[in-house]
């Protein structure tokens, strides 16, 4: 049984990133060192996370949510730090990936890392190019899907192993050293597929609906409401209108990183800026089939 690391989510209904999280993690970990937050105890994230450590918690909708899920989430990551040497935390449809070429895996990176520390992988969003990717996701993600754009707001300090703090959202550690190692990667999911990214937003606009508060008034991503969400295919239609770059350099993304990093204010935590850049790589053959 390995100590090295646990990973830890919360969930409410969205069994297709859900599965994908478990069958990802629970291969390189172990389903005994996962544990899964069932927010609303639904029975379908208790009948597929079955052999983790699963939570469940009353799901009554709250404006503040986002700020309750994180105070939990901090709670529980300080607790298992005591048993583990690193603890990775995150929304369902984040993937905390190392790159294949290093040759090992992210159990065995981890293991040969010093704890006491917190690290932070370069965010790479995975698109769905609905011109050029017409095959369905079936058993994996990548594969069907081989486009990700540069998303600085997902380079999020997620590999804790020392006392801190993360802030709401998970972007920002009280922890003042950046550390980025160059192989590591969280992946976002939540644009790889069309069809899921148009259920996902439907549930979630239907939350708001029903917590009935305003924008301003409530803790949650604007992207939780429907006056915020836009016309879904114009969106991935617009992703084949982004800069298309050879190669797969990730050095620049990272140099920016340490370059501006610095204090938030008087918050205590630490930030980098976050520029919205107008770039998309096409993975390379090695990343195929990983999750």
């Amino acid at each position: 049984m390995q100590s090295t690391a646990a990973v830890v989510t919360m969930v409410r209904d969205d069994h297709f990133f859900l599965k994908a999280w478990l069958r990802y993690y629970g291969a390189l970990f172990g389903r005994e060192n996962l544990y899964v937050i069932n927010h609303g105890r639904g029975e379908g994230v208790a009948e597929l996370a079955q052999g983790c450590n699963i939570i469940g918690l009353p799901g009554d909708p709250h404006k503040n949510f986002d700020m309750k899920r994180w105070r939990l989430l901090n709670g529980i990551v300080g607790g298992l730090k005591s048993y583990y040497k690193h603890v990775i935390v995150g929304d369902v449809d984040e993937l905390l990936v190392i790159d294949p070429e290093k040759g090992r895996t992210l159990l065995e990176f981890l293991e040969v890392r010093r704890a006491d520390q917190v690290l932070t992988p370069l965010g790479l969003e995975l698109i769905h190019r609905i011109d050029l990717e017409p095959d369905p996701i079936r058993n994996r993600i990548l594969g069907p899907r081989r486009h990700v754009r540069i998303a600085p707001h997902y380079s999020k300090p997620c590999v804790i192993s020392t006392g801190t703090k993360i802030a709401r959202g998970g972007h920002f550690a009280q922890y003042p050293k950046l550390n980025t190692p160059e192989a590591l990667y969280l992946f976002h999911l939540k644009f790889c597929d069309f069809d899921e990214y148009s259920a996902a937003m439907n549930r979630r606009n239907a939350v708001t609906s029903e917590i009935g508060a305003e924008i301003s008034d409530a803790s949650i991503g604007r992207h939780w409401f429907a006056s915020e969400r836009g016309e879904d295919r114009a969106m991935f239609e617009g992703f084949a209108r982004m800069t298309m770059i050879d190669g797969f350099d990730m050095q620049p993304y990272r140099k920016h990183m340490h370059d501006t990093f610095k204090l938030r204010g008087d918050t205590g935590f630490y930030e980098f800026d976050r520029p919205d850049y107008d770039a998309q790589y096409k993975l390379p053959d090695r990343f195929n089939g990983i999750f």
